[in-house]
């Protein structure tokens, strides 16, 4: 049965969230099912929609009540949305849930997450939050990211320099790397394009104080890049430590040792590289996102 599906995300970057928004979007698409996106007017999300030919509307509340009335699923991708279906949507609705910080327990943000019929965690990490904070377990699913298919980085090679988030953010850990970075005597460039910018990396390097899962982390395992990684949140359910990739505290001589490890141990590195991919190919396909979100909203529908 082809579906309707409202989806929901008021972003106004085009981060991890709002790539998977995109991503879920072209692959429902392409599985026969119908899209609208109320989003930001004018926002990268928006463009980026615009641009892949998906129906999109400015968020207003009278829109979001209207379109929910037509839609079979209504599914929100960030709080604020959360915020606005609870306000505006008639029936219950899907709501995914990114973050690995606990959530709020206060009398409207009962009433919020009451009023949700299905949450679909980015991880265990961040199921485990929801089910500490009263959801019940029978509304709560894990559905991981999904990569969406590009062009592989070219052999890899010890001589480009690593490659980290260029983010502002003081939770995305750009000061250890910097320490870590000069401990290792290994350059970084700071990115803003990661598809890119991978494509000359001897590894990227993750570190972050709160992570859900790490979709840019899954991004460079696709691309063939070697990554080193934050042990925190849902990080180690995206990679396995040692195997298709490298897992660290936060602690600037272990960032240092795993960054020097992957340019010293290159039949290590290799085998990184090769366990990666395999891996999201089983777990983090476009098509089993699509594949676990659609089972979802049939559970809701049922």
């Amino acid at each position: 049965m082809s579906l309707r599906v409202l989806h929901i995300d008021l972003g106004r970057e085009l981060r991890g969230g709002q790539r998977q928004v995109l991503l879920l979007m072209k692959g429902l698409r392409e599985a026969g099912h119908e899209c609208i996106l109320l989003g930001r007017e004018n926002a990268p999300l928006w463009r980026a929609a615009v641009e892949s030919d998906l129906l999109v509307h400015d968020m207003k509340l009278w829109t979001v009540r209207k379109q929910s009335d037509h839609a079979d699923v209504v599914h929100v991708h960030d709080a604020r949305s959360h915020t606005v279906a609870a306000l505006a949507v008639k029936r219950e609705f899907v709501v995914s849930r990114r973050v690995a910080f606990p959530v709020s327990r206060t009398r409207i943000s009962r009433w919020k997450y009451g009023r949700a019929a299905r949450f679909l965690a980015v991880s265990q990490c961040a199921a485990e939050q929801l089910l500490a904070a009263g959801v019940p377990s029978e509304k709560v699913e894990v559905v991981f990211d999904g990569v969406e298919p590009v062009a592989r980085a070219a052999e890899w090679k010890t001589d480009y320099p690593a490659v980290a988030l260029a983010s502002a953010d003081p939770g995305k850990g750009r000061d250890l790397v910097e320490q870590a970075a000069a401990v290792a005597g290994i350059p970084v460039h700071y990115s803003s394009d990661l598809e890119k910018d991978l494509r000359r990396a001897s590894m990227f390097v993750y570190i972050t104080r709160s992570e859900g899962l790490g979709s840019a982390a899954l991004f460079a395992m696709s691309m063939g890049v070697p990554v080193v990684a934050s042990r925190v949140g849902g990080l180690p359910e995206a990679i396995v430590d040692c195997e298709s990739g490298i897992l660290v505290a936060n602690e600037i001589a272990e960032i240092a040792k795993g960054m020097r490890r992957v340019v010293e141990d290159t039949a290590f590195t290799q085998s990184l590289i090769a366990k990666a991919r395999l891996r999201i190919e089983k777990l983090f396909s476009q098509e089993r996102l699509v594949e676990r979100t659609l089972s979802a909203y049939r559970r809701v529908l049922t």
